[in-house]
This record gives C-alpha cells, structure tokens and sequence, in this order.
C-alpha cells in the first residue's frame, strides 16, 4: 500500500472519512449520521474518533501524509475560524484548533466546495487542466477556483461565491441581502420554489398534480417530469440553464479558463438544463464564441484525454464526474499538495 491521506467530507447529514491513497486510490470510506442536534462539540468528537481509527488502520503498512476537512461555510483562513455554517450552526467557532487539539495534529480545513473543485481536477472531469471553476448546484449554489493547481482563495477567502453572481438585478430576494442571484434560479431550492410559481400562475396541470400527490415534491420530482416531456418542468429547467449561461459568460469573458464543471445533486439534471446554458453562452461571451466545442455536450472534450491541455485552446463546460465523493477526494488532496497549495 502507498502512502495515504485521511479526506473528511462533513455535510449536513452524513460525515463520511475517507482514506486514499497518492494515486487517488480509494483505500477505504467510513460513513456516519452527522448528529447536529448534539452540538458542534459532539459532531467534531464523532469526526474526530473516526480519523483516528482510521489512521491507526493503515498507519503499520503506510505512512499517513495529512488530514483534510471539508466543510459548508464561510472559513477564516487566517484563524481557522467557521462562519455561518448550515452544518455547524452557531455563532462563530474555531473549528481548525479544535479539531487539532482533539487529534494532535495539523489539519488542513476548507470550503466544501474548494474541495469538490480540487477532487474534479485532480480525478475527475478536469483531470490535467491545473485551471478550471466549479460550480456546485445543492440547496444552495456553491464555486470554487483552482489556478495552477491550487485553490485560489482570494483575499479572505472567499473567492469562487458564484452563487451570488446577480442575474436578474431586481430579480428574487436572496438571503444574502442581494436580489436575483444564481442561487435564486439555479439551486434545488430556486428549482421547487420556481415550479410552485408556475402552478400559482394558473397553469401547470403536470405539476401541480405531481405537488398534490408527492408530499417530498422536490427539485428530482420536476426533473422526472422534464424528462416525460412536461412543459412547464421543462422551462423551469430551461430558467435554470440560462441562469447558469449568464453566471458563465461573466466568468469565461472575465477569466478565460479552459475548464468549468458543474456538480453538485442538480447536475444530475444536466441534460435538462444544459442546452440552455450554451444557447446564452453563444450570445453572452465573445470569448466563448471564439473558443466554443464543434460539439459542446459531448462527453469527452478537449485536451485532457490527452494530457496536454495546453494544446487545445477550446472553452468547455461540463457536468462533474465524481458525484458526492468529489470533495472527499479533494479533502484527502490537500495534504497531499500542502506544500504548494499554501
């Protein structure tokens, strides 16, 4: 066994750990209920307990490079600290010093969603591109930046916040005190609120027979329907596209990056709502006119098949490959390149 490093992934419901190896080699996955209603304290003792069995698993036949933690939230990179986190509720919380105190060791804390991007470049549908964007579409919509191969975090950061990128200036009020984000129109939530509207409108028999019928009605509930040819699930996708162009061309007029990959649970509607992204982005970015794929849904583009991605000077969008484990891997990447991502 090569040398490995322990990734932790602490969403609102489970707190998975995992152990993976330098080539990106899953050793092993430990998954349990991230108990929030004991307490953050609780949480990162479960979290904790798990890493050190774990480690000492594996610790006789490798040597253990480092622990990475992803987590939902806004990280003081400087302190450690987690602000406004939906899995750790509460006031402001020096989560990196106590996870560090309980195992005795330095730790590497993250944003989830740098750690999904940095899981996607290192082994997913940026493998070789050192510089792609990640948008992640949950509850919320998340991003994140990798430049050269590290996560670029901006000046306290907070960079890659592409879920506040305004669409519709007057559009829908977001919880971040803004109006018309592409959190409003592109994230589950913005995907079920957008398919109620449309049953308020009077329209929309598919719909709302599908709300009368599901008490779980959610963003998969209208995806279901899109796909069985309903009109009004499909423009609440096409809505959910375009937003997603606009967001888009600001970032490929204002970056120029070769890669840009969407993940996160709604991506799993990408065929949905894909057609409508590269339709505003023919029309929004010039750049991406002049860069664009012959064929901008095919599955396999650009130069990273074949390891040069230098080579092939092209602009593409594409949906994640690596699902919910993206930043599990990532998490466990970020020992791995400590000495540079730092």
């Amino acid at each position: 066994m090569s040398n490995f490093a322990i990734g932790v992934d602490l969403g609102g419901t489970n707190l998975r750990i995992a152990a993976v190896d330098e080539q990106g080699a899953l050793v092993e996955k430990v998954t349990l209920e991230t108990k929030i209603s004991l307490g953050r304290d609780h949480v990162i003792s479960d979290m904790c307990g798990a890493i050190q069995r774990l480690t000492n698993k594996y610790t006789s036949s490798a040597a253990p490079l480092g622990i990475g933690v992803g987590v939902a939230g806004i990280i003081d990179m400087h302190t450690g600290y987690l602000r406004d986190s939906p899995n750790l509720p509460g006031p402001d919380y020096p989560v990196l010093a106590e996870i560090e105190r309980r195992l005795k060791t330095t730790v590497i804390l993250e944003n989830d969603a740098n750690t999904a991007a940095l899981g996607e470049q290192w082994l997913g549908a940026a493998r070789n591109y050192p510089d792609m964007a990640m948008i992640t579409l949950g509850t919320g919509v998340g991003g994140a930046l990798v430049l050269g191969g590290k996560i670029f975090h901006g000046m306290t950061g907070m960079a890659g916040e592409f879920g506040h990128t305004t669409i519709e200036p007057e559009g829908n009020p977001c919880g971040c005190g803004n109006r018309g984000c592409l959190e409003q129109y592109a994230s589950a939530t913005a995907v079920v609120r957008m398919a109620k509207e449309a049953i308020a409108s009077g329209g929309a028999p598919g719909l709302a027979s599908a709300v009368d019928s599901d008490a779980r009605f959610s963003a998969e509930s209208v995806y279901k329907l899109a796909i069985e040819g309903d009109a009004d699930a499909r423009g609440v996708f096409r809505r959910v596209g375009r937003a997603l162009g606009i967001a888009l061309a600001t970032l490929v007029n204002s970056l120029n990056l070769p890669m840009h990959v969407i993940g996160g649970g709604v991506s799993s509607a990408w065929e949905a709502f894909s057609p409508a992204i590269f339709e505003e982005l023919r029309q929004r970015s010039m750049v991406y006119a002049a860069t664009a794929p012959a064929d901008p849904m095919a599955p396999s583009q650009g130069a990273a098949v074949h390891g040069d991605p230098g080579s092939d000077r092209r602009t593409i969008i594409t949906r994640a490959l690596l699902g919910s484990d993206a930043g599990l891997y990532g998490a466990a990447r970020l020992p791995m390149i400590a000495g540079t991502n730092r």
